[in-house]
């Protein structure tokens, strides 16, 4: 796909992702989901970046234009979104970049189901926006707008259904939580305060901007909740990204927990034998040994959430049970409870298990691994394209397995290491595991350098 990557389509807000192309995406989107006579209907929602009302404005006119009538339901964590389109039967265009910077904003569509469209479907969307064939509506046949609320506490409501109040409540567990100044802001506080949890906050204040820190919920981004986690006691740390459909989680020593290692734990207690988990590509040897263990299957995907969700239907289709989801950066789903990633509901899943024992008790069977990653930006396509080659020279000249399903993945047996350009932003990725961090590093660090060279030279 040209336009929609990996998580939908991404940009730096009024540069790359202008109000124009957001008024050409809901255009094309209000075409194929409707036949622009002004009987159906699309809900917008956003998350918290300074750029986020003036994109879904261009949005609510894009898709009036066609026809569709317009629910504006403001600030919320796209699983709220993708709550309400599940409730109400419509789809959504949500306006978020994620976890990417706060000058970047993005487009993620969702079905009426309340799952993110699949390839198939996004692709059709893609033709008719790269063919602008628009719908139009006559002047009077234009579609209505009007704003909804109480989306955020309908969606807390649907989580505390669906979660185990009694154990975690009877726990009487204290969480630090980071949500980044994104759209979990509005909703996780009140969520794990009425899940009977004392709860004490960093960067909690919703704003665009993203002052405390950026919205990636990685290690470097982190350390006040670190330091919020050792000074209030508490049981565990809890981050979220700029949407809120991610979760990352800190021990009661205040210590980062890898996220591969928090998806093995939440596995090792939901798969049974014969189940199937999906994940991508980048997929930690944790996850691996977990599946091996309890005698379910894996199934690999190129990284991405339209990737795995896209599997996980394929599967399901195919009377498969896929119970857990999802990849290391904190993104999981819960297929049997909606197909989503969700950062408070994955929150509340892992807080089931911290009632019965420690974090760092939970997920010490996976602290065997050591993760190393680095990034590579480019300017240019032609550099792109000569880190890409220099990726499959390392490949093509390594004694390893070799997997191209997304990117070069290189597996020694007892490491690995990977290279792909990412999805959402001009980076090339490397990620590298192993049991000896010396080991990682040296991988990590050999492909970094085969990368920079041949961009230096592009």
């Amino acid at each position: 796909m040209q336009v929609f990557g990996s998580s939908g389509t991404r940009g730096v807000a009024n540069e790359e992702l202008t109000p124009a192309f957001v008024l050409r995406v809901a255009k094309a989107a209000g075409t194929t989901w409707g036949d622009g006579h002004g009987g159906d209907r699309v809900a917008i929602a956003r998350d918290t970046r300074y750029t986020g009302r003036m994109l879904a404005d261009a949005a609510a006119s894009g898709l009036a234009s066609t026809g569709a009538d317009v629910d504006r339901l403001g600030v919320v964590p796209t699983p709220g979104a993708q709550a309400y389109a599940e409730r109400e039967g419509v789809p959504v265009v949500v306006i978020t970049a994620s976890h990417n910077p706060p000058q970047y904003n993005g487009v993620k569509l969702v079905g009426p189901d309340g799952v993110e469209l699949s390839v198939a479907a996004l692709e059709e969307i893609e033709e008719t926006l790269l063919a602008e064939s628009f719908s139009v509506a006559s002047w009077d046949e234009t579609g209505r707008v009007r704003e909804i609320d109480g989306v955020g506490r309908a969606y807390v409501d649907e989580l505390l259904a669906a979660t185990d109040r009694e154990t975690i409540a009877d726990a009487d567990l204290t969480v630090a939580l980071d949500p980044g100044h994104g759209a979990g802001s509005l909703t996780s506080p009140e969520f794990f305060r009425k899940l009977g949890c004392r709860v004490v906050t960093v960067n909690s204040q919703p704003d665009g901007h993203f002052p405390g820190r950026d919205p990636e919920p990685v290690p470097d981004n982190l350390s006040d909740l670190g330091r919020l986690v050792r000074a209030t006691d508490a049981d565990v740390g809890i981050a979220h990204d700029g949407d809120a459909d991610r979760a990352i989680f800190f021990d009661e020593a205040g210590e980062y927990v890898e996220g591969d290692a928090t998806l093995a734990a939440l596995a090792a207690a939901e798969l049974e034998v014969g189940d199937t988990a999906v994940s991508a590509v980048n997929v930690s040897q944790r996850l691996v040994d977990v599946v091996d263990d309890v005698g379910a299957d894996l199934e690999l995907t190129p990284i991405g959430s339209t990737n795995i969700i896209t599997r996980i239907q394929e599967l399901t289709a195919n009377d498969s049970h896929v119970p857990i989801a999802g990849e290391g950066n904190g993104g999981i789903f819960f297929p049997d409870y909606r197909l989503s990633r969700d950062g408070a509901y994955t929150a509340a899943r892992f807080l089931e298990l911290v009632a019965e024992k420690p974090v760092s008790e939970l997920v010490a069977p996976y602290d065997g691994y050591v993760n190393v990653r680095h990034n590579v930006e480019y300017e240019s396509t032609a550099e792109r394209d000569a880190m890409l080659d220099a990726a499959a020279n390392q490949a093509n000249a390594a004694d390893a397995e070799l997997n191209t399903r997304d990117g070069y993945r290189l597996d020694y047996g007892d490491a690995w290491v990977l290279a792909r350009p990412s999805g959402t932003e001009p980076l090339v990725r490397i990620y590298a595991e192993a049991r000896d961090g010396n080991r990682a590093e040296a991988l990590a660090s050999d492909m970094y350098e085969a990368l920079a060279a041949a961009k230096a030279d592009a």
